[in-house]
């Protein structure tokens, strides 16, 4: 999924925190809100979205159009100093006077506060890691993709946004600290050749029908800066490959702190290797047991290619619109889940400069209204060998199962809900772990419940992008913790996780950096024993604790267990 991948107020309102079970004795007064608490929350959004414009864009402010954030020292400074300001004005409030609501809130502010501060100092990313800009505002997709306003309005908001990015890209430069790791390297030069690209073709695709010549020679020359500056930031990019260095571990002692900060999980890498070489096992078994129902004698890496020589007709982005209402068909047959509203989710290819991972989906944010979301495939690098590319597009049932994750019922389902939560804190901010940790878990979810259910080569689709997703957790530890190469984590994926050399090469490059990754697996881990204590076991309870864990809107998972549990919050695996 596309967030600012990589991360909320005007009125507080109850979130539905029912917890599970009834308590005897005296019924406690209803708590009245506290109104200090609620002007408190808006002026903190409000700065924060004054600090990080682009998410504003993103969530739906567009009084923030074309902005982008100050990258200079002084404007990280700043960013700083906001969210220690808050965390630390936050924690001041009596909890005692707060509604159990508001106390939710307030836990769930503070923990984005600490995450995002996590990767502003402590693994400092601003001068450490080149995806943090693209993450955090680069990336000019809200004005092209989203019909928000008409041509003309959109234009002017991407002139603006063109406009700035040379002197972004100066501070970018400035902030950024040599040498880099080559993975880092291999990431920016595409993706600055992209996005020059896709300025002067997509972008001026998408205006024309702003038929105000002035604005179109504007549009011209803006984009034409922009773009000139993206190259020769590419370029020099590229010369730092001369130098380049594998020098990308947060170290074990970062990690363990990313985890506690962005996702309130406090536990030690002996643990996190155990339940992850565990949940591999188990997928390994399962994967085992199913190939040879649907290849007898074939070696796992044959059972593979055979599900994955199985391509849809028309490409993979025609066959996933075709697996969606099917997929949505079975979630509704089945009772398994709520589904808010009407909106359905395009798919569409992804952009040359956003094409790192397989498939994404890009969700409008809260602040929107009636606007689509855009579930996105790639097509294979062309550098790669035919065979690289052919082994890149998913099979049918793989692909299947990658369209669970992005749209019925994982992240696309998951914002029907966030969006349409009672507290704009849900809506707004997310934890990277309740994310892709629950468009992880419905993967296998839907096959438990059914879909396709005696089908070996769904299965085995399934049990592929499980396996994808157990790589990912070992690799981030591996990687940042443990000392493991580059190479190793690309071997892993092909030995252990049975995946294609062209994947295996994009998985392990992204785990060195997106060493949150680990958050796919970790997350899974962690609904599902949730699940289970929560229902007992109980599988016709399984929609109401989905509607319920959606209903939170997006907090760490933790927190949500503690509210649900009636508990302390913790990471229960």
């Amino acid at each position: 999924m596309k967030f600012s991948k990589f991360g909320v107020m005007t009125s507080l309102v109850a979130l539905s925190l029912g917890l599970s079970g009834c308590k005897t004795g005296p019924v406690e007064p209803a708590k009245v809100e506290s109104k200090e608490w609620a002007a408190f929350a808006a002026k903190s959004l409000e700065e924060y979205f004054k600090l990080n414009p682009s998410f504003a864009v993103y969530q739906g402010r567009h009084e923030f159009d074309g902005q982008l954030a100050d990258w200079s020292p002084q404007g990280l400074q700043r960013k700083a100093e906001s969210l220690k300001n808050l965390i630390d004005e936050a924690e001041e409030f009596d909890a005692t006077l707060l509604t159990k609501e508001q106390e939710f809130e307030r836990r769930y502010l503070v923990q984005v506060a600490k995450g995002d501060l996590f990767w502003l100092e402590d693994a400092d990313a601003p001068h450490r890691n080149i995806t943090w800009y693209f993450n955090n505002g680069l990336d000019p997709n809200t004005y092209v993709a989203r019909p928000y306003a008409d041509a003309t309005s959109r234009a002017k908001a991407f002139i603006k946004y063109a406009r700035a990015v040379p002197k972004a890209l100066e501070q970018i430069k400035a902030n950024l600290k040599a040498p880099m790791p080559l993975s880092f390297i291999d990431y920016a030069v595409p993706g600055f050749k992209g996005l020059a690209s896709y300025y002067t073709s997509d972008a001026k695709a998408a205006f024309a029908s702003a038929k105000d010549p002035a604005l179109q020679a504007e549009f011209d020359a803006a984009a034409k800066d922009a773009a000139t500056a993206m190259l020769a930031m590419a370029d020099w990019m590229e010369g730092q490959r001369k130098t380049a260095t594998q020098d990308f571990a947060l170290g074990e002692e970062k990690f363990l702190r990313m985890l506690g900060d962005t996702e309130g999980v406090d536990t030690n890498i002996e643990t996190l290797v155990k339940i992850g070489q565990e949940d591999l096992k188990r997928n390994q078994d399962a994967l085992k047991a199913a190939c040879g129902e649907y290849a007898p004698g074939a070696s796992v890496q044959d059972c593979m290619a055979k599900m994955n020589a199985s391509k849809g007709e028309g490409g993979p982005v025609a066959e996933a619109r075709r697996q969606l209402p099917t997929l949505k068909t079975f979630l509704t047959a089945n009772d398994i889940v709520s589904i808010p509203g009407t909106e359905e989710a395009l798919v569409e290819e992804s952009p040359p400069y956003n094409r790192q991972n397989s498939a994404y989906i890009d969700i409008p944010g809260p602040y929107e209204k009636g606007l689509p979301s855009v579930y996105y495939i790639s097509p294979p690098d062309p550098a790669w060998t035919p065979e690289q590319q052919n082994a890149f597009v998913p099979g049918k049932k793989d692909l299947l199962f990658t369209s669970v994750h992005e749209v019925w019922p994982g992240h696309f389902l998951n914002f029907l809900h966030s969006n349409r939560a009672k507290s704009l804190i849900g809506r707004v901010f997310y934890s990277y772990a309740f994310a892709e940790g629950w468009a992880h878990y419905t993967e296998e979810m839907m096959w438990d419940a059914g879909l396709l259910k005696g089908d070996a080569e769904a299965h085995i689709g399934q049990l592929s992008n499980a396996l994808l997703r157990n790589c990912r957790y070992l690799s981030a530890i591996g990687l940042h913790a443990q000392g493991m190469t580059l190479d190793q984590s690309r071997q892993m994926f092909l030995d252990q996780c049975y995946q294609d050399e062209g994947n295996a090469r994009q998985q392990s490059a992204r785990g060195t950096y997106d060493p949150a990754y680990i958050n796919y697996t970790m997350g899974k881990l962690l609904i599902r024993k949730l699940r289970d204590d929560w229902t007992k076991g109980d599988r016709t309870k399984w929609k109401a604790f989905h509607d319920q864990f959606l209903s939170y809107g997006n907090p760490t998972i933790p927190a949500v267990r503690g509210a649900m549990m009636g508990t302390e919050s913790q990471a229960v695996f």
